[in-house]
């Protein structure tokens, strides 16, 4: 069977690092993993570039909430693609969608004719359309080389029929990649029930503050940073492989 491959999302140049030092096959930078995931800084990008030797792919996200977005939402998404290909990104990954929750093709052309010879990943907007199977189909038909999906579910493991189904559907034409509440404890079973060759996990962790004091009143301001964990990483790769 052909080895299956780990795409871990990293939220900072140590997390990045980290991933890369656990055995990860490619990282998807970004920030405000609490909120999902949004695009990170030029400079970010750049550090991670420079010091990466893995693919790596970056979340082009200006916002929380949903993936319907206005022209200038979409210029922005625009330049910050342009960025990544000029800083020698591997790929970017972002989604969008129509009011009606269908993929938006022509702003989805416009995105995807900024990213130059760079892979594109549909990400979890997908898993908002109305009708996945009819969005697998438009995600082919603009020419992403993979899709992020938990199936529609509240993770992949809940979703893992449908994203059966969709690799299926995509017969080799795109990845179908699963993800959202994959750990090391259940890898191993979702890349079973899926088929999936490719999977995304977050392996995250919080870690405490270093403060030696903190303002008692301000408790949201207190916490330590979330960094992708590298004994996690090791564990979530030797949990994909043993049944590769």
């Amino acid at each position: 069977m052909t080895r299956r491959l780990l795409e871990v999302a990293a939220n900072s140049l140590a997390s990045a690092l980290a991933a890369q030092a656990g055995g990860a096959d490619r990282v998807e930078l970004c920030t405000g993993l609490e909120l999902g995931g949004l695009t990170p800084s030029v400079a970010q990008i750049a550090q991670v570039r420079e010091r990466l030797s893995i693919p790596l792919y970056v979340l082009i996200r200006p916002r929380a909430g949903d993936f319907l977005y206005n022209d200038d939402e979409l210029e922005l998404m625009q330049h910050d693609i342009e960025s990544c290909l000029s800083l020698g990104c591997d790929g970017v990954v972002f989604g969008v969608l129509d009011a009606e929750a269908r993929v938006d093709v022509p702003r989805c052309k416009l995105l995807l004719s900024s990213a130059g010879g760079m892979g594109v990943t549909f990400h979890r907007a997908f898993d908002m359309a109305r009708d996945l199977p009819q969005a697998l189909e438009d995600v082919v038909a603009l020419g992403a080389e993979r899709v992020l999906t938990s199936g529609g579910a509240v993770s992949a493991i809940a979703g893992a029929g449908t994203i059966r189904a969709l690799i299926e559907q995509a017969a080799g034409r795109i990845v179908v990649m699963p993800g959202a509440g994959v750990r090391a404890g259940n890898i191993a079973g979702l890349a079973q029930a899926t088929g999936a060759a490719e999977i995304h996990a977050s392996a995250k962790a919080s870690l405490p503050s270093g403060m030696h004091w903190a303002n008692a009143a301000l408790t949201d301001m207190a916490t330590g940073e979330i960094r992708t964990d590298v004994d996690e990483v090791h564990a979530l790769v030797a949990a994909l492989h043993s049944r590769a």
